[in-house]
């Protein structure tokens, strides 16, 4: 399993990491492009679509997504856009998690697919402008995600259940903890700090998330901080939600050692567009 893993990763970064830092952005676009539509097949199979739905419904995020390219959504601000996309996270997110596994399959599967569509052509399009602004401010976003999930699990491991009654949302994800939650704030908090402590220093040219909330003070990037990591988590819970309310463990087997493409980005489907609400809605946005 673990070499699968590596592998996976290495021929992922192989891929990626040229276009990401390619001149020009469409080759990025093109390749998180390809990943979205394959999480939306992912996502049309978890809501029990036969097999040739589940295509047509990767092809018709293709199509949604390339008509938010075509129309130039990557080069406006989309501050209305960021806002209510971004409240509509919160509340539905909260709702999602109050109501569990079993409130799932009440939503007819028509809203469940047309919320699923809304989701990943909104968080393609978050990434793919996240990287129009520049490669400081969308690695700064995926990091604050990644660094999140890493010191959530060695927290969880080490500390999870010494502190608290321990079980985060145990009929969803049976392994999170309340102390990993708080390892996971700590490290990104550490990591905005650094990270925009390194900024001022080396004089970047693109400010990074971390930069642009630091800038309206020091309480906004900790408030920030702190909001974008539970709402990682939140992105986390509901894929685990979905997942075993349709009884598997993985979104799919398209990443060998990795599961699916979902069970990778769950938790940047709600981090990115806030990201973005914050960069084109606060106060001296840059």
């Amino acid at each position: 399993m673990l070499k699968q893993r590596v592998i996976t990763a290495v021929a992922l970064l192989l891929v990626l990491l040229p276009a990401l830092f390619y001149p020009n952005h469409a080759p990025f676009g093109v390749l998180t492009l390809i990943l979205i539509c394959a999480a939306a097949w992912e996502w049309a199979r978890l809501n029990q679509c036969e097999s040739p739905v589940a295509i047509a419904y990767a092809v018709a995020c293709l199509l949604a997504c390339l008509g938010l390219w075509h129309f130039g959504f990557l080069t406006r601000p989309n501050s209305m856009l960021w806002l209510l996309f971004g409240s509509a996270w919160v509340l539905v997110g909260a709702a999602l998690l109050r109501t569990g596994v079993a409130g799932w399959p009440r939503i007819p599967r028509g809203g469940r697919l047309a919320g699923g569509m809304i989701v990943l052509c909104l968080a393609w399009l978050a990434l793919a402008q996240a990287r129009l602004i520049g490669i400081n401010f969308l690695l700064s976003a995926l990091l604050l995600v990644w660094m999140a999930d890493i010191a959530a699990y060695f927290a969880g491991r080490t500390f999870g259940g010494r502190f608290s009654s321990g079980k985060l949302a145990p009929s969803i994800s049976p392994g999170k903890t309340w102390e990993g939650v708080y390892g996971g704030l700590v490290g990104v908090l550490l990591l905005g700090a650094v990270w925009s402590f390194a900024d001022r220093r080396l004089g970047a040219s693109v400010p990074s998330i971390f930069s642009e909330l630091y800038a309206r003070g020091w309480w906004m990037l900790v408030i920030a901080a702190v909001f974008l990591c539970t709402m990682s988590v939140v992105g986390d819970l509901a894929e685990s939600l979905v997942k075993r309310s349709a009884g598997v463990k993985d979104s799919s087997g398209l990443l060998p050692g990795h599961g699916g493409v979902l069970d990778r980005v769950d938790a940047l489907l709600p981090t990115l567009p806030l990201a973005m609400m914050l960069h084109s809605t606060l106060p001296g946005s840059l």
